[in-house]
């Protein structure tokens, strides 16, 4: 059935969409992908279910601004070549965003089906799209590579990709961006497309950022980060990688080459708990553990992998989203224990509804309203346990969560050979610092209005060193204003002599 000849009452009888994934058990012993991405017939049905709103204000909910019933629409049809192309014009990496973007709380939250039923799985639409989009993209180009003819099909999405890739007439201003995660590539593509010269420098030895180094591979697989990059390198992007902004090179320096900066790198300095023991053997920020697992290759297998420890029994503090990825890696690393702890209870927790349950059905082992006192060693220094304190709930904090409170006479040891300390992240000062006019608050994270402009002309900033800890699609959405305003910026600067 046509998807415009669905009556309202009719695409309200569908039911949403179910994700496939892999057996519980079997996913816990590997990296493989754990949502398997859904079927051509499967996501047609899915977009059926959007009622096509006059007023769409899921939209609203997406801080890219992707014209989501539009691209819904087109899938609804079977049009997946013109969904990649509404796609592709308002995101610049969907395929990331349909894995690890927190839909249910952004443009699914507004989806006017949520009120009575389920909301349209927008996120797994998505990704359907970027997915498909992205093998037949590989399939024409390996086509017209070994000189065969491409079906109308991958035409069809070799001219949509082309389209999204082509590059308008140079304007002659050189932007550079600092750092190669989600809101500096967002940026790179946005004011690549704007016809300017844009270089990212990257401090690590592989673009991606978070994308990269923070998301395990069974939540995001390397290939996917990889085919995002590529294609914003086919807009003509160019990208340094091992370029330290602070070290190798300065911010001074930088606006001495470049007509505009934006710098997104992130807040990538560990905080710990400030507890006894924490300089034992054993003990990981979460930065430092998924750092090694997910860019260095410590999971794995051979001579060539970076070391890391596998504990048999590995307690992970914490409650968010990078919380969960430390605990199902430590799970997938062998732990026959892999326990999370927690200060208050499952209903404050920040990590996704869905990363959670992933991770009790993969049995890792919940401990609530528990917070760490000490890290326990053996004599040789190598951690042996910590000692933990129940807690309750008391009156709410600033966040308006409330506190936990201990509870006297409840303090126990739990054994354990590995702590991964997920806390959060505060912001590194080793850009800032040699840049004493560039204004920061008193938690060193970069003061920047909502243009993204700070307090140097021709700097923005955005993403997690203007927010704190925040999620992808914000710093996308960061990366994207900022775009638009270092536009606006230069058009009005005009060139340099």
């Amino acid at each position: 059935m046509a998807s415009n000849s669905l009556t309202p009452k009719e695409r309200l009888a569908i039911g949403r969409v179910h994700m496939p994934e892999q057996e519980a058990m079997e996913r816990a012993r590997n990296f493989t992908e754990v949502n398997l991405g859904l079927e051509e017939a499967v996501a047609i049905r899915e977009a059926q279910r959007c009622l096509q709103c006059k007023n769409p204000v899921c939209i609203q909910g997406c801080p890219v601004n992707v014209r989501i019933p539009e691209f819904l629409n087109k899938v609804a049809e079977g049009d997946f070549a013109s969904a990649a192309a509404i796609l592709k014009q308002t995101n610049a990496l969907p395929a990331v965003c349909g894995r690890v973007c927190p839909q249910e709380v952004q443009c699914e939250s507004k989806c006017v089906r949520g009120v009575k039923s389920e909301p349209v799985a927008v996120g797994y639409l998505e990704r359907f799209v970027a997915d498909w989009a992205m093998q037949h993209e590989a399939d024409a180009t390996k086509s017209t590579a070994e000189g065969g003819c491409a079906t109308k099909t991958m035409g069809a999405v070799a001219a949509a990709s082309s389209s999204h890739a082509s590059k308008p007439a140079p304007t002659g201003f050189h932007v550079l961006v600092v750092g190669a995660g989600p809101g500096g590539l967002t940026a790179a593509g946005e004011l690549a497309r704007m016809g300017h010269d844009v270089t990212i420098f990257e401090a690590l030895h592989a673009p991606g950022g978070v994308l990269r180094y923070g998301i395990p591979e069974f939540r995001l697989p390397k290939r996917i980060v990889d085919a995002e990059i590529r294609q914003l390198e086919q807009l003509g992007v160019k990208i340094e990688c091992n370029v330290i902004v602070g070290k190798t090179i300065t911010l001074p320096e930088i606006l001495r080459e470049f007509d505009a900066c934006f710098i997104a790198n992130g807040a990538g300095l560990p905080v710990f708990m400030n507890v006894p023991g924490e300089n034992l053997n054993g003990v990981y920020s979460a930065n430092e553990f998924l750092t090694r697992v997910n860019l260095m290759g410590a999971y794995i297998s051979g001579p060539g992998r970076t070391p890391i420890i596998r504990g048999k029994n590995v307690v992970v503090i914490g409650g968010g989203n990078v919380a969960m990825d430390s605990v199902r890696t430590a799970r997938r690393l062998g732990a026959e224990h892999a326990m999370i702890f927690y200060r208050r209870t499952e209903d404050e927790m920040p990590a996704r509804v869905e990363e959670i349950k992933h991770a009790k059905e993969e049995g890792v082992e919940f401990h609530l309203l528990e917070a760490p006192l000490e890290v326990l060693g053996s004599d040789d220094g190598w951690v042996k346990g910590i000692s933990m304190q129940k807690m309750a709930l008391g009156e709410p904090d600033a966040s308006g969560r409330r506190r936990p409170v201990p509870i006297e006479g409840s303090e126990h040891v739990v054994e354990c050979d590995v702590v991964v300390v997920a806390v959060g992240t505060r912001a590194n000062p080793l850009l800032t610092a040699t840049a004493p006019e560039l204004k920061v608050n008193k938690w060193g994270y970069i003061e920047a209005d909502a243009t993204g402009q700070t307090s140097i002309p021709g700097v923005y900033a955005g993403g997690d060193i203007v927010r704190g800890s925040a999620t992808v699609i914000l710093a996308m959405g960061d990366g994207k204003v900022a775009a638009a305003n270092i536009d606006k910026y230069l058009k009005t600067k005009g060139r340099r002599a």
